[in-house]
């Protein structure tokens, strides 16, 4: 192709990308990030960022980090397993020489089946983490503890976390409840843009006390985030979520949201007995 053929169809690509721009931006579907994909055709251009997105979105008055953990149990080992925790984790929970906390374990109810999920928090950040850890690996009875699980285990992950700076801090409530846990794999570099969402739509999930915490990852799998929910029961759920459909605004924030996501997961999940989320 020669070098002026090759400029007239770059100018036409030009064209068409303006055209394709005002046509959008007429029919309100325009937005950053339909500009962005486009304008790469052309041009390379980076946002200027003064900050992490970690610090950005999460909480600046504490320094809490938070653990997930998801084990996979063998079957038969299922009501051992979660005696066995129970009784371990209630010690950890209250001893005071550990900078750390059980915020809520459960079962998985709908979803992954004999499947266990526990989120600790360790106030003080990295450093508390590292001083539990530290402590864990020196005793004796924890050490036995994990050698003991092992055998009950089919496969087990676990990631850190940070808080969204909007959602509610999780707190021990009493029940009975459910919990629905909904994760969310993002698209890379689309964290802020969920955040800015998120941050005007949970005004809507307020009423009925159903919002317990949001959390995006830090370590494991990365753009990761994590929604927990609590109800009554499945009909509440239903109720709640019918009823955030009938507010006027929901049904934007997640339109600008859906777009982020490249897979999401629900999890129906029950309290064991030593959680403090009941």
């Amino acid at each position: 192709m020669s070098a002026t053929r090759t400029l007239h169809v770059l100018r036409r690509q030009k064209l068409l990308y303006k055209k394709l721009c005002s046509v959008w931006t007429v029919r309100g579907f325009a937005n950053k990030s339909d500009e962005g994909w486009l304008g790469s055709m052309f041009a390379h251009k980076v946002d200027a960022r003064r900050d992490a997105h970690s610090n950005l979105l999460s909480k600046k008055e504490t320094s809490n980090l938070y653990k997930i953990q998801f084990h996979n149990v063998k079957p038969e080992y299922l009501d051992a397993y979660n005696k066995l925790s129970a009784e371990v984790h209630s010690e950890l929970h209250q001893d005071v020489h550990y900078p750390c906390e059980l915020v809520g374990s459960w079962n998985t109810w709908y979803g992954e089946q004999d499947q266990a999920v526990h989120l600790w928090r360790y106030t003080g950040g990295y450093p508390a983490l590292t001083e539990s850890l530290r402590k864990l690996n020196l005793s004796t009875a924890y050490l036995a503890f994990r050698k003991e699980r092992s055998k009950m285990l089919l496969s087990r992950r676990n990631q850190l976390l940070l808080e969204f700076s909007f959602w509610n801090e999780p707190t021990p409530r009493s029940g009975p409840n459910i919990y629905e846990l909904r994760s969310y794999q993002l698209k890379p570099g689309t964290m802020i843009e969920w955040g800015n969402n998120w941050a005007r739509a949970i005004k809507y999930r307020q009423e009925n006390n159903e919002a317990v915490g949001g959390f995006f990852t830090q370590i494991g799998e990365l753009y990761v985030v994590h929604h927990l929910w609590a109800y009554k029961d499945l009909q509440t759920r239903q109720e709640t979520r019918n009823t955030a459909w009938l507010k006027e605004g929901w049904d934007v924030n997640v339109h600008y949201t859906m777009p982020l996501i490249q897979k999401m997961q629900s999890r129906i999940m029950i309290p064991m007995e030593h959680s403090p989320l009941k």
